[in-house]
């Protein structure tokens, strides 16, 4: 890659990658260690357009976690995932573990959504959304309301221990404590009613797994977003790892642009004519980043996308009066090719628009067009129809020959309905005694149904039957479901 000339009018210099080597272990054998110990990362807070993007995530992901459970909704949570009366709550619809096929295309759905984002923008879901990233975010928010910024952070760690330091400390874990503690009251009131949960809380009778899974949800979000932060998203999260698969020489990554920031320098440098680039080496880029990693030394699995590098760096090229775009959003290709990091909208949309985008796109919109369909073209009843295995087939009065069944029939809609029963498919099959059925509004009902043939009209053996169920009040709503008559020999 070509370098540009210096901002102080010099000649050319070559473009130099220096790497800054932070220490890790100070006492490291000459074989090299297995592992490091942790370098505690105490990150700046900065302001800017990407960080106002994130913390906008942070509200929307926390208003809707927060206060779906609570939201009514005839008479009931909105969302709620019963899982003793297994049944799913979603606002209107009403989910029985037979809907398992709409689970699968919601997880094939979020598999393509998360390929199409990681192709576009790399691990902007990591940056923006991930629940890690997110719940760190408040965390540290926490911390630096109570200890301070950076600066004031990293003094305190140093301080010897006194009773400012261990009052600052209790109120930081505190804090951490009762937010990790609402959380988990909060996931668990998504599969408790949150209404009846908060009532047992507060009398002090809540169930042992209702209060162990709220504890140890808890306890989850406490340690990961308080205590390990970006040592799950480098060691334990998974797509990390396996995210360079999904990358292309188009996907959109935060990149440094070596030849017009190399070599660093501060302005003293050009103004003693030495050659030097934009980047002034204030290692602000490395201070905001949560994960603690230098971008000037290239894209590295542990960067999530957060851009707040970027932030950083618009805001000192503003100070030294020089454009910013020296981090900026790119891509490999545009490296390779020289052109700057920061690129127009244009240049942009047509790193987009390229096949595996496309490709993505269109089995996206087919997945999700489906999904859509069959919900909303979803019958609100099923029956299940299981043979009665006390009596497979016996003869009754009449020269007739009876065949027993256990009909389970679920009501998928938010009212009580009233359903008729008949039986076709042989000639002169009845049912006796029960023709219509009433089922209780998100209820189910177990029946046992009698259904009789002419001993001479079968031969020996099994025979098609099948079962219709009909709304009374709705036409359109209606199960036809097959089932096995036998006839004795």
């Amino acid at each position: 890659m070509a370098a540009g000339p210096s901002p102080g009018g010099n000649t050319p210099a070559p473009a130099v990658k220096r790497a800054r080597v932070i220490p890790i272990v100070e006492a490291a054998s000459e074989e090299g260690d297995l592992y490091a110990a942790r370098l505690k990362i105490q990150p700046r807070s900065i302001q800017g357009r990407f960080n106002t993007v994130r913390w906008a995530m942070v509200w929307l992901t926390q208003l809707l976690f927060y206060g779906l459970a609570w939201v009514p909704w005839s008479g009931r949570q909105a969302v709620l995932f019963d899982l003793a009366e297994r049944k799913f709550y979603i606002f209107g619809l009403v989910l029985w573990p037979q809907d398992v096929v709409y689970l699968a295309l919601l997880l094939i759905i979020s598999a393509l959504g998360l390929f199409l984002v990681t192709a576009v923008a790399g691990r902007v879901w990591c940056g923006y959304a991930c629940p890690q990233s997110v719940y760190t975010e408040i965390f540290m928010w926490i911390e630096r309301r109570i200890e301070g910024d950076r600066s004031a952070r990293l003094k305190l760690d140093a301080s010897p221990l006194g009773m400012r330091k261990i009052g600052l400390r209790s109120a930081k874990h505190g804090a951490w404590a009762i937010l990790a503690l609402w959380t988990g009251f909060t996931f668990v009131g998504y599969f408790t009613p949150i209404r009846e949960l908060a009532a047992g809380v507060s009398v002090g009778t809540v169930g042992s797994w209702e209060g162990f899974w709220m504890l140890f949800y808890a306890a989850f979000t406490y340690i990961f977003a308080g205590h390990m932060r970006e040592q799950v998203c480098k060691y334990m999260c998974p797509y990390a790892r396996f995210q360079g698969v999904m990358f292309d020489p188009d996907t959109l990554i935060v990149s440094y642009d070596t030849a017009r920031g190399e070599p660093r320098g501060s302005r003293r440098k050009a103004a003693e004519g030495l050659p030097v680039g934009d980047c002034v080496d204030c290692e602000w880029c490395v201070q905001v980043c949560p994960t603690g990693i230098d971008i000037r030394n290239g894209l590295q699995y542990e960067c999530i996308g957060c851009a707040l590098c970027i932030d950083a760096c618009d805001q000192v090229m503003d100070k030294v009066g020089r454009p910013r775009g020296l981090i900026a959003y790119s891509t490999e290709r545009s490296q390779l090719e020289g052109k700057p990091a920061h690129e127009s909208w244009r240049e942009v949309l047509a790193h987009i628009l390229r096949p595996r985008v496309i490709l993505y796109s269109s089995l996206l919109l087919f997945i999700c067009s489906g999904f859509a369909w069959a919900l909303f073209t979803r019958v609100p009843v099923k029956v299940n129809v299981m043979r009665d295995r006390a009596s497979l087939a016996r003869e009754v009065e009449g020269g007739k020959i009876e065949n027993v069944y256990r009909l389970r029939i679920m009501n998928t809609t938010e009212l009580p309905r009233r359903f008729a029963l008949d039986v076709e498919g042989i000639p002169g099959a009845a049912i006796e005694d029960m023709r219509e059925i009433e089922v209780e509004a998100a209820g189910s009902r177990d029946i046992s149904v009698r259904v009789r043939v002419d001993a001479e009209v079968l031969a020996p053996g099994s025979h098609p039957v099948y079962f219709n169920l009909q709304a009374v009040d709705a036409p359109d709503v209606r199960v036809h479901e097959k089932a096995s008559f036998l006839q004795p020999r």
